[in-house]
């Protein structure tokens, strides 16, 4: 379970004053809100400035720029550091919050930070740090960073939102290489963007037109989060708190690609899919003290080689785009009970993932929230899901899009910002 925090951009009103011919009279009307700007930009290490790093087909370690210590409940070790800072990157609108996401290789004795931080009208904010990552746990406790709310912003567990009045219109990411001092560990990030957008308030939003998939569903392995209810409660203990983990797992078993039984073999034997036990274990954030950080969630499906990041959709138009492609799509929303007919609870955050559309373009969706593997798939009405997916009360249209590299992204809709 992912508690949403979504934080909306001031959106301008006016008022449109209309006259009656025989009466002075003024009726006044708010026009709808305008469309949702999203855009998602993919880092090239090319550019930018380095310090110990190489480009290539992703960014590497080579040489450290100097040493830092670090500190955090395994205690206070020294590191060897690289560091890559990109350009400045123009979003082309007023964006109100930026979350960061990534693939990369830690190997044993490495780890990485990812930070960004931004420009506005009255000039630069500090660094951010949106995330401390490895794969393993030996080295540091993987961990978001709490506290770092100031005049410019704060960032929300995985998420920078930006004060009132200090809205982005352009950004920096930068990323720092750890490893043991005097070692030949390389650690490299593979991949690294950014999605920035500015989500206008809106209660309802209206269902949107076919896009193409109509008819098409993915064969996109079942899994519930319910059967896992009180496993490993150090890292969250299962049941709703895994809904994003056991999302990550599903598409990774469409890949082909998750946790091998050798990977496994610490799950408890009686566990019915291991699988989901031990993303969670490695998702988890531990400031956040939960497995629904959104961008370490991508970032675990880079341990098995694939590409993943975080974006916003405008509409399941869009998302149809991606079905067609062949591609699932893990989706984040918030609803009461009820007001998605089908589902037979409530949430105030849940991941689950859309795996196709009916013939008449209804929502197929593997719900882990679901009793039994079995119960996983559900068809939610189009327009029920789409407005409690896309609402300024929910999640805006965060998604999760996880493939492997040589499976290629569909276009984009023309004449918009690219969001992925």
């Amino acid at each position: 379970m992912r508690v949403l925090s979504v934080f909306v951009s001031a959106v301008l009103l006016t008022t449109t004053f209309t006259a009656a011919a025989a009466s002075s009279a003024a009726a006044e009307a708010k026009p709808p809100p305008g469309p949702v700007n999203v855009v998602y930009q993919r880092a090239a290490f090319t550019t930018g400035t380095a310090e110990g790093v190489t480009a290539g087909d992703g960014l590497s370690f080579a040489s450290p720029a100097g040493t830092t210590s670090y500190t955090d409940a395994l205690g206070t070790r020294t590191w060897e550091y690289a560091r890559w800072t990109g350009p400045e990157q123009q979003v082309g609108f007023a964006a109100t919050e930026l979350i960061a996401s990534w693939t990369a290789d830690t190997p044993p004795g490495s780890w990485l930070q990812v930070e960004m931080r931004g420009r506005h009208a009255a000039g630069l904010t500090k660094w951010y740090v949106m995330g401390r990552w490895a794969y393993g746990e030996a080295d540091i406790r993987r961990t978001s960073v709490p506290g770092q709310a100031d005049a410019d912003g704060t960032v929300s567990v995985d998420t920078f939102v930006a004060a009132a009045g200090r809205a982005v219109t352009a950004y920096q990411l930068r990323v720092t290489l750890h490893r043991t001092p005097g070692s030949a560990v390389t650690p490299k990030v593979r991949t690294l963007g950014a999605m920035a957008s500015a989500v206008p308030e809106r209660k309802t939003v209206p269902v949107s037109p076919g896009g193409g998939a109509w008819g098409t569903e993915l064969n996109v392995p079942r899994r519930s989060q319910s059967i896992h209810q009180g496993h490993y409660p150090e890292w969250d203990g299962g049941g709703q708190a895994w809904c994003s983990p056991t999302s990550t797992t599903m598409v990774l078993g469409y890949w082909g690609r998750w946790p091998s039984a050798q990977d496994t073999s610490w799950v408890d034997p009686s566990d019915p899919n291991p699988e989901v036990d031990y993303a969670a274990r490695y998702t988890y954030d531990h400031a956040y003290q939960g497995a629904g950080n959104w961008p370490f969630n991508t970032a675990y499906a880079g341990r098995y080689g694939m590409e993943g990041f975080i974006t916003r959709l405008r509409s399941l138009t869009e998302l149809e785009r991606l079905i067609a492609a062949g591609i699932p799509v893990i989706t984040s929303q918030s609803f009461k009970k009820g007001e998605l007919p089908g589902a037979g609870y409530g949430t105030d955050g849940h991941i689950m993932v859309v795996v196709g559309f009916t013939a008449t373009g209804d929502v197929i969706a593997n719900d882990p929230a679901s009793p039994s593997n079995d119960a996983v798939r559900r068809i939610y009405p189009r327009a029920d899901f789409e407005n409690i997916w896309l609402r300024s009360s929910s999640s805006g249209g965060v998604v999760y899009v996880i493939h492997p590299p040589g499976h290629a992204l569909p276009p984009t809709v023309p004449g918009l910002p690219a969001n992925w």
